[in-house]
């Protein structure tokens, strides 16, 4: 009989989880700066970039400033300031390329289970691989002393559709943003786009505009959002550029875009009632005249408890005063054979709609994490300095900002991640994990009152009133913690163990 001949176990120090901007940036700064440290990165996706691959709706972009959404490491090198997707999937693939990530890489590897052993002092990842040929599964092993999970927040299978009565009745085309069917074709047709987030506003002239465009666009919102136009292009970045050189004008507009936006987004949250009028006042300059301003475009919240939504170039704008597209403000009573009623009555026809209806959270992939044999919730934990999880060892996460760019707090934590790991070789630690102290308030994580952070708050980890357990929502803020002592009273840390062999460079046991 002959035996069953078994995967190897792949050993690393590190893995990090999710090859998307976050888990690219940190192979990158790991790569270069633990040198020593095994390391891979394990991708779920047949591709790298995670939400610039996955999302395919027309126009899709993002909606901070490239000098800022970039890495300090690499100059955003186009024109175009606010960029769209395929030009950040190509700057992603650069950075990979630039710095030898591809050896790193394991491409459709999705993580399923994560258990840690307190007695080996290891992370074991039970990993299912898929072969792109003939779409064969198996399952693999590998095994860390640490993880870094940069899966991003939301689910990528399914994006979030309230269920609309009358939904079968309708006979045109029902499309999600997140799941974009290729080759969809809405020219000379008539849209309504259900949703007022940063996913609807940039539809709205995606669609309405250039070859292929849709007969007319509506934009159906229950709550105005505030939308703002900001330039495309920033000239003061490529005047710079053209004084200091690539690297250094880079550097100093990325300065300069941290502490505007920064300043930005104080302003608002210190003054709301200046901050409304102002926003009010440049909507109308660049709506019809007589556009009901105060209806469609008059939150019932203060500017940033929710996200502001971006117009490059006014676009949004420009789409509903050509008469190319409208807003209408109020809520679906059903679907119909013709396209959407309203509770007021009113009918919208529709051939095509498009529930830019918003994301369903979950971090981590939805992966059970297990503990010495017991599973964890990680609704019960509490983030230390926004990255580590309380009760959890060796566990990191990239969460970014929800008022900045997101890739600018990533950079952060990964330069604290790499000093706790200085520290702890430099003390013979081999384990840490944060302890919270009893009694400590507890709040969301995701401070912000949109609907897809109220669906998930109670399937996410919390957040304390105070340092080192409240998520700072500000690059200075969070450059002053992160940078500072690496350790305080709330790390346990544990002694290495005199192992049989040292776990600094990769190897392979067999199950």
């Amino acid at each position: 009989m002959t035996a069953e001949v078994l995967d190897a176990v792949e050993e690393f120090d590190v893995v990090i989880i999710g090859a998307g901007i976050s888990g690219i940036g940190a192979a990158t700064y790991f790569s270069r700066e633990l040198p020593d440290k095994s390391l891979v990165v394990l991708e779920a996706r047949d591709d790298i970039g995670g939400t610039w691959d996955l999302f395919r709706y027309p126009g899709i972009r993002s909606d901070s400033d490239l000098h800022t959404f970039g890495y300090a490491f690499k100059p955003w090198r186009h024109e175009a300031a606010i960029a769209d997707a395929p030009l950040i999937k190509e700057y992603l693939q650069e950075a990979v390329g630039e710095n030898g990530l591809e050896r790193l890489l394991r491409l459709r590897h999705r993580v399923i289970r994560a258990e840690w052993s307190s007695a080996d002092l290891r992370w074991t990842l039970t990993v299912q691989t898929s072969d792109p040929a003939t779409g064969a599964t198996r399952t693999k092993t590998f095994r860390a002393g640490w993880v870094f999970a940069a899966t991003g927040y939301y689910r990528y299978d399914e994006g979030f559709s309230p269920e609309f009565p009358g939904r079968e009745d309708f006979e045109g085309r029902i499309v999600h943003p997140q799941h974009w069917p290729e080759g969809l074709d809405y020219g000379g047709k008539k849209v309504v786009i259900i949703g007022s987030g940063a996913t609807a506003i940039t539809l709205v002239p995606a669609m309405a505009t250039g070859a292929g465009a849709a007969r007319h666009v509506t934009m159906l919102q229950r709550t105005p959002t505030y939308v703002m136009a900001l330039p495309r292009v920033d000239r003061v970045a490529l005047a710079l550029t053209k004084v200091l050189g690539q690297e250094r004008g880079y550097a100093v507009t990325r300065f300069k875009n941290i502490w505007a936006d920064r300043a930005v987004v104080k302003g608002l949250r210190t003054f709301p009632r200046a901050g409304r009028a102002l926003i009010r006042r440049e909507n109308i300059k660049r709506l019809p005249k007589g556009f009901d301003v105060d209806k469609h475009f008059n939150p019932p919240y203060d500017p940033w408890d929710q996200r502001l939504c971006l117009a490059p170039d006014g676009d949004f704008f420009d789409a509903i005063k050509e008469g190319r597209a409208s807003v209408v403000t109020d809520t679906v009573a059903r679907f119909s054979r013709r396209g959407i009623v309203l509770a007021s009555g009113e009918e919208l026809e529709a051939d095509v709609i498009v529930t830019a209806t918003g994301l369903n959270l979950q971090l981590f992939g939805g992966m059970p994490i297990v503990v010495d044999g017991s599973q964890v919730d990680i609704a019960d934990a509490l983030c230390y300095r926004g990255m580590l999880l309380s009760g959890i060892p060796n566990w990191a996460m990239a969460i970014g900002y929800t008022t900045s760019s997101w890739t600018l707090k990533v950079s952060l934590m990964c330069r604290y991640f790499i000093d706790l790991v200085r520290h702890m070789d430099a003390r013979g630690y081999n384990t840490v994990v944060p302890v919270a102290p009893a009694g400590t308030e507890r709040r969301p994580v995701m401070d912000l009152q949109a609907g897809y952070a109220k669906r998930a708050e109670k399937r996410m980890p919390k957040q304390g009133l105070e340092k080192p357990w409240r998520m700072a929502m500000s690059y200075p803020e969070d450059a002053k913690a992160l940078r500072g002592p690496v350790a305080d009273e709330h790390l346990e840390f544990g002694t290495r163990r005199a192992p049989a062999q040292s776990p600094g460079g990769r190897r392979a046991t067999h199950a």
